[in-house]
């Protein structure tokens, strides 16, 4: 724990705390070989490549650990693209499965790369490329520190810096056309709140040649840009973020705060039940600006709602049939970018946001039915991904991880005519990591904080974990058979199995659970 705020704590904030100094180095890429022993060991015996593909996801995502001069936080993660750039959205889903191995992969420290240039005038030699790409700060450093229970940062952030209130307040007021200086050609802003939730844009919103927002039965830009339509995640991503601040707030009692963004919050809810939601087709839309009419383009963009704990019992039920549902969210692999039955979903390679299956998409849906008590649907679905990523790893060459995947066969996508980029970890590292250890092995739940470990254990061969650190506690849980969990710990915690609690002392322990 001490080494871990240490580096959170001098190398994050050596900057944050006052007379940032811009990071010098030598080289930009990381050349050291990947070390297995610094992440957690998986065990899984009933497939071995899952295993494999789990090691070359780590792999992949140390060798995008990058060394750069002029940056507040170097080194930091990259998402696999060019240099010069750093996105959002890209970075803040990276974090979530660099907690797994907070000292060995810099990804929550990536985010100063964000905060110092937009909210400190750092002037840095790497161009935020999508200034109004979504607001996921909030949400990433909650899992963050829920995992690691690194109260330095997060005091920082809140109370010295107030970065994330920062990041709401200026999602909320930036005017169309804003540009800072290190964003490159075309990247200026062109978000816009109105009354009932945001003008956007595909590539701003992530989902780059999304057909949302078409004006005719088909899409015929890429990118699709319709100032007549408000998006559905741009205003569910921003009640997400006003929870998480609260739920930060709540954690290092700071009450103030926690009111002032949960009152944020549940105003944010409130528009979007009231305007968003679709009973009919039991789904949240786009909604168009004039008469509040709905766009309807089913996406995985529907479940930011969900993510934010946002819909009633009724509302979270119909959800979870569009992904049952093989004519639309579902299928052979599910959470397809958009439903099957659209006149836009390309079913032959997907065509990057028409249809291909992506890890960061694919990993909020889980999420979300997770958080909403839909446990047996977001397991099965993330085995679906996570097994058809391992199909495309086997059988397509070259044998590595993909941008996107085909929403049929084992391949990567395509953009146009081009195949997506390989070696993609980047975000698509979600999948083998932390997919595979929470929805796969099950263990899906690990808080720093109330010192617990909430596992799914439905397998029944051997598989489990070990060398997994939260907090100051290295543990590792494995199920030697149906009925026998050994333990062995540092330190004492609760490991609940399937909503029963054991006391798990430091040393070795020894589970025996009824049949």
């Amino acid at each position: 724990m001490l080494k871990r705020i240490m580096i959170s704590s001098i190398a994050c904030f050596s900057a944050i705390l006052g007379n940032a100094q811009e990071v010098k180095s030598s080289n930009k890429f990381n050349t050291q070989k990947f070390d297995r022993t610094m992440v957690p060991e998986v065990i899984y015996d009933e497939n071995k490549d899952l295993v494999e593909l789990y090691y070359k996801a780590w792999e992949l995502a140390y060798k995008k650990k990058k060394i750069q001069d002029g940056i507040p936080q170097s080194p930091y993660m990259d998402e696999a693209l060019w240099d010069s750039d750093i996105w959002i959205w890209d970075t803040a889903f990276m974090t979530f499965f660099c907690k797994y191995a907070p000292d060995y992969y810099p990804g929550i420290e990536s985010l100063d790369n964000f905060y110092l240039p937009m909210y400190d005038n750092y002037k840095s030699k790497v161009r935020i490329h999508i200034l109004d790409n979504p607001p996921l700060f909030a949400w990433a450093e909650y899992e963050y520190f829920k995992f690691t229970n690194d109260w330095s940062r997060i005091n920082n952030l809140l109370l010295n810096k107030k970065y994330l209130q920062k990041h709401f307040r200026w999602f909320d007021t930036v005017k169309p056309g804003y540009k800072m200086p290190h964003s490159p050609t075309g990247a200026n802003v062109r978000l816009k709140k109105l009354t009932n939730g945001y003008v956007w844009e595909g590539g701003r919103s992530g989902m780059d040649n999304t057909p949302r927002g078409r004006k005719g039965a088909k899409a015929t830009k890429s990118r699709p840009n319709n100032p007549n339509m408000l998006w559905v995640d741009a205003i569910a991503q921003q009640g997400l973020s006003a929870l998480m601040i609260a739920k930060l707030a709540g954690k290092i009692n700071q009450k103030e705060i926690e009111k002032e963004y949960l009152k944020k919050y549940h105003d944010i809810k409130n528009t979007v039940n009231k305007y968003y939601f679709d009973y009919q087709d039991g789904t949240y839309y786009d909604i168009n600006v004039k008469d509040n009419s709905f766009m309807k383009c089913l996406t995985p963009a529907s479940f930011w709602p969900m993510l934010a704990m946002m819909p009633n019992q009724k509302q979270a039920d119909l959800m979870v049939k569009t992904v049952e549902n093989p004519q639309l969210l579902g299928g052979v692999v599910p959470w397809v970018t958009v439903a099957r039955n659209d006149a836009d979903f390309i079913a032959e390679n997907g065509n990057y946001w028409r249809g291909s299956v992506w890890l960061p998409t694919a990993y909020m849906g889980i999420k979300a039915l997770e958080r909403n008590g839909y446990e047996k649907l977001a397991d099965k679905t993330a085995s679906q991904v996570i097994e058809h990523m391992l199909k495309t790893y086997k059988q397509y060459s070259p044998h590595t991880i993909w941008e996107c995947y085909n929403p049929n066969k084992p391949e990567p996508a395509y953009h146009g005519s081009r195949i997506v980029k390989e070696d993609f970890c980047g975000w698509s590292a979600l999948g083998p990591i932390s997919l595979f250890i929470e929805n796969y092995l099950g263990f899906y739940d690990i808080d720093a904080q109330e010192n617990t470990v909430k596992w799914r254990k439905y397998r029944s061969g051997r598989h489990g974990i070990k060398n997994l650190k939260f907090g100051d506690v290295t543990t590792s849980i494995i199920a030697e058979n149906i009925n026998k969990v050994s333990v062995k710990s540092n330190k004492n915690y609760t490991l609940i199995i399937n909503k029963k609690p054991f006391q798990i002392k430091q040393g070795s322990n020894t589970i025996t659970l009824g049949n």
